[in-house]
């Protein structure tokens, strides 16, 4: 089974930055531009790029949404965008430029209906973005937890149609210390979907331990933070999981 890298650009102010276990307040500014940014990593071999509106998260609505357009349009990846993604409207704007996958997070809990509803009109052009923290579902730029557990969310959602979840365990989001690995392929059995990693990703070894379960629906990776420290080479990461 493929396993796919997913490089990450989080976009706030325009800039790319990294946060902290989600913390706002905790930022690091690696580029200046996210287009410039994607361009980087398409010509590394990429073929697809995640992005994260951080500020759209917050806000409630689309704020960055000019640089997702952009490398979609003007480069030769696949792209998938999250945040700040509430209505119809903003899942179509997406879909109908360019945007090969829109992420959909905090509505799986806030409005499930709207959930259930671009899943039925979009298919697998959906992915469920699942954040979790001791097992229970984050919302809110993960300043809220639910009191759901993501398997349970996961498996209401791939009954309505999800094909592809991304999970993120927050207590290791951004922090280089491995996944959660025993969480990531808990989901993709409990779904039976296509689970992506996300969080935590440090080394060409976490990828390795990830890749393994690909048979069990783990079936890729985000990495940002290592690849902007220099911890996991783009080009070598992408050679290996081939």
């Amino acid at each position: 089974m493929a396993f796919t890298i997913y490089p990450a650009i989080d976009m706030r102010g325009g800039k790319c930055v990294r946060l902290l276990q989600g913390d706002y307040s905790k930022e690091t500014v690696y580029g200046d531009s996210p287009f410039e940014m994607a361009k980087s990593f398409a010509e590394q071999g990429a073929e697809w790029i995640h992005m994260v509106d951080l500020d759209g998260a917050k806000a409630g609505g689309p704020v960055n949404n000019s640089y997702v357009l952009q490398v979609a349009r003007e480069l030769d990846v696949k792209v998938q965008i999250g945040g700040g993604i509430r209505t119809p409207l903003d899942v179509e704007q997406y879909l109908s430029q360019g945007v090969d996958r829109v992420i959909l997070g905090s509505a799986a809990i806030n409005n499930p209906a709207f959930v259930k509803e671009m899943l039925a009109r979009y298919a697998e052009k959906i992915a469920i973005g699942l954040d979790a923290k001791d097992g229970y579902v984050a919302t809110e730029g993960w300043v809220e937890t639910s009191t759901v557990k993501a398997t349970v969310l996961g498996r209401e959602l791939a009954e309505a149609g999800a094909k592809t979840f991304i999970f993120t365990d927050i207590a290791t989001d951004g922090m280089l210390s491995g996944p959660n690995v025993e969480a990531t392929v808990e989901l993709a059995q409990a779904t039976g979907a296509s689970v992506i990693a996300s969080g935590g990703v440090s080394s060409m070894g976490d990828l390795q331990v990830l890749r393994e379960f690909a048979g069990r629906g783990v079936v890729g990776a985000i990495v940002g933070k290592a690849i902007y420290t220099n911890k996991i080479s783009l080009p070598d990461a992408l050679k290996e999981v081939k």
